[in-house]
C-alpha cells in the first residue's frame, strides 16, 4: 500500500527541490513561505491548499498537476 498523498507529494517537491540543489531553508525563503511550514510540506505532516501547490511548482519550474501526476506514480 502506498503512503498517503500528502505524504507522496512531500517526498515530490523535496526530491525536485534536492535535483536544484537548493536548501529547504532558501527555498522556502524563495517562494515566500516560512521554513518550518515548507519542511512540514516536505514531510507530509500539512494538507497544503492548491494555491500553495502552485506556489511551490513555480519556484520548482514545473505545473502543479505534475507534482500531482509524479505523486500519484509512487
Amino acid at each position: 500500500m502506498s503512503p498517503p498523498l500528502p505524504e507522496r507529494i512531500g517526498l515530490v517537491i523535496r526530491r525536485r527541490r534536492e535535483a536544484l540543489g537548493v536548501s529547504q531553508e532558501a527555498f522556502a525563503e524563495q517562494v515566500g513561505m516560512h521554513r518550518n511550514y515548507y519542511g512540514s510540506i516536505e514531510r507530509g505532516r500539512k494538507t497544503m491548499r492548491l494555491d500553495t501547490l502552485e506556489k511551490l511548482a513555480v519556484g520548482l519550474g514545473t505545473e502543479g498537476w505534475r507534482l500531482l501526476k509524479e505523486a500519484g506514480q509512487l
